[in-house]
């Protein structure tokens, strides 16, 4: 099961230009990696920054948990044309080691800075809108060194979109902050705040899995993470290969960053084995109320992404398949 943590998120790259399609390689006022953890300078998640900025602007980062609870956050200088390495075991303190969950990099209103050096101090502290004085761009990997292995993370791009509550200090994001992230999937709640007007909502998401039932054969994991609370067991609909379909749950026991394994699903026919999920990430959970921190996802809406990571002996790595929506 170690390779799967290798796998931090799916290669999401379908063209930035194409309404309803996940973006990554773009600038603007932020991206999110939606899947980090480190083990020690051995066993990091590392991330590379490009400031195309007009001006030297404050990058302000923070780490959330699975439950979206605040971390540990803080701030770094960019001049314009700068890249920056981040590597997520050096920059996250002491106790952190093991704790898994996502990045959001946010650039803020420079303020009266003009050097690297001093930007985050004098920085407004709020979140900078898109355009010449907005422009970074982020990759991610996660490294092993002791098994010589490096997995792509891509990131989602923003621009970011706060909340009124979670607008006014980057210092201080807390769970109910980030609404909306450009380039993942769109949900429409039953209270939205209005975002993307022309980006089609997502009602449906197809999960790939590829299983066999035995220890160590053929495996999936399938990841989400969204911007809402998707804690709670899910009715879906279930297809193999031959178009055949079972009414099933799974259960995500994370409220933004949580996977399921659907070898384990109960009801699953046993022939199922190759095939995908259908879900629609803006339907309330069956059991498992949100917690007291933020509305469901199926309520406030927002953004969200999923993919699979599968391991196979005939592939001999893990392979990454994102979780196509409409």
């Amino acid at each position: 099961m170690k390779k799967f943590a290798l796998a931090a998120v799916a290669a999401a790259a379908l063209s930035a230009g194409v309404a309803q399609a996940y973006t990554v390689g773009t600038f603007s006022n932020g991206f999110v990696v939606p899947n980090v953890i480190h083990n020690g300078a051995a066993n990091t998640t590392a991330v590379g920054i490009v400031n195309q900025s007009a001006v030297t602007v404050p990058v302000f980062w923070t780490f959330f948990d699975q439950e979206s609870a605040h971390g540990v956050d803080g701030c770094f200088g960019m001049t314009p044309k700068q890249y920056t390495g981040f590597n997520w075991a050096a920059a996250s303190g002491v106790g952190m080691e093991n704790k898994r969950g996502y990045l959001v990099f946010a650039v803020g209103n420079p303020g009266s800075g003009t050097s690297a050096a001093t930007v985050c101090t004098t920085s407004t502290r709020a979140l900078a809108t898109s355009g010449v004085d907005a422009q970074i761009a982020g990759n991610a990997f996660y490294v092993d060194v002791a098994g010589k292995s490096v997995a792509y993370t891509p990131v989602i791009d923003g621009p970011l979109t706060l909340t009124t509550a979670g607008a006014a200090d980057l210092t201080t994001l807390g769970p109910l902050s980030l609404r909306h992230v450009a380039g993942a999937a769109k949900v429409e709640g039953t209270t939205p705040v209005a975002v993307d007007a022309n980006r089609p909502n997502t009602t449906s998401m197809s999960l790939r899995y590829f299983i066999d039932g035995a220890a160590g054969g053929n495996d999936t994991r399938i990841t989400v993470w969204s911007t809402g609370n998707h804690k709670g067991s899910h009715t879906v609909n279930i297809f193999d290969n031959a178009q055949n379909r079972q009414s099933v749950n799974f259960v995500l026991a994370e409220s933004e960053l949580s996977w399921f394994d659907p070898e384990s699903i109960a009801g699953r026919p046993a022939a199922f084995t190759d095939g995908f999920i259908e879900w629609n990430p803006s339907a309330a959970p069956t059991s498992g109320p949100a917690s007291s921190a933020e509305a469901a996802i199926s309520v406030q809406g927002g953004s969200v992404v999923a993919y699979s990571t599968i391991i196979s002996p005939a592939f001999g790595a893990v392979q990454t398949l994102l979780g196509a929506h409409r």
